[in-house]
């Protein structure tokens, strides 16, 4: 018996064409792809840096779900594909339009799409995160980008992400936190032991925050970071 699914004929698992074969193995190793796109979108690009920092920034307010996560997630995703519209576009020319023009194959094309990539990934990387992975891996210094493997790159731009994203947090945090000490000291001179100083300096937080136009700054930093 054989099925079908809308543009994949599962009967040409078991066909001896060579070619449908190599067709339908094509499109499993597609979907396969597909299926890993969200982790691509993570640790390949910026949106790790971005959504962290866009969580620093509601954790100092302290404003528990405001903005909620869905709102926080959605302009990380936008701003990252703001910010990678050239390397996508790169890897459109150069890999995608080429493979499905018959030009390339899926070998060529993943070499191809690969090096925009890694050439953002490696801009944005620390030597001694990517020293790491290399060492560990036993690898030679290398002596250009292509004689850098994804397994190493990839990681290590993770972890040059998260240091970058905590240290803008850092920064963050400092004048929301210099408002809850003055808050506090105020509220312990005049003897209100029993009132959460976090219920007052919260409006004064999200007044400040206002007036020195937050967003604005917050998003024009990342855009600058990278």
């Amino acid at each position: 018996m054989i099925f079908f699914i809308p543009g994949l004929d599962l009967g040409a698992l078991t066909s001896d064409d060579p070619e449908a074969l190599s067709t339908t193995l094509q499109l499993i190793f597609l979907i396969t792809i597909l299926s890993l796109a969200p982790a691509i979108l993570i640790l390949m690009t910026s949106f790790t840096r971005i959504v962290i920092v866009l969580s620093f920034v509601r954790m100092g307010l302290a404003t528990q779900q405001m903005p909620p996560n869905q709102v926080l997630i959605s302009l990380a995703l936008f701003m990252t594909f703001f910010i990678m519209a050239p390397v996508f576009s790169e890897v459109n020319e150069q890999a995608l339009t080429p493979l499905l023009d018959g030009e390339l194959n899926q070998e060529e094309a993943f070499e191809q799409g690969a090096a925009p990539m890694k050439e953002f990934m490696a801009d944005h990387t620390r030597e001694k995160d990517l020293s790491l992975f290399m060492g560990y891996a036993g690898m030679d210094q290398p002596e250009t980008l292509n004689d850098i493997p994804l397994t190493a790159l990839i990681p290590a731009f993770a972890i040059s992400e998260l240091k970058t994203a905590f240290q803008i947090g850092f920064l963050i945090f400092v004048p929301f936190l210099v408002i809850d000490m003055i808050v506090a000291s105020v509220l312990m001179s005049m003897g209100m032991m029993m009132l959460p100083p976090v219920m007052i300096s919260l409006p004064f937080k999200i007044l400040l925050f206002v007036l020195v136009d937050g967003w604005y700054l917050i998003v024009e930093s990342l855009l600058i970071s990278f």
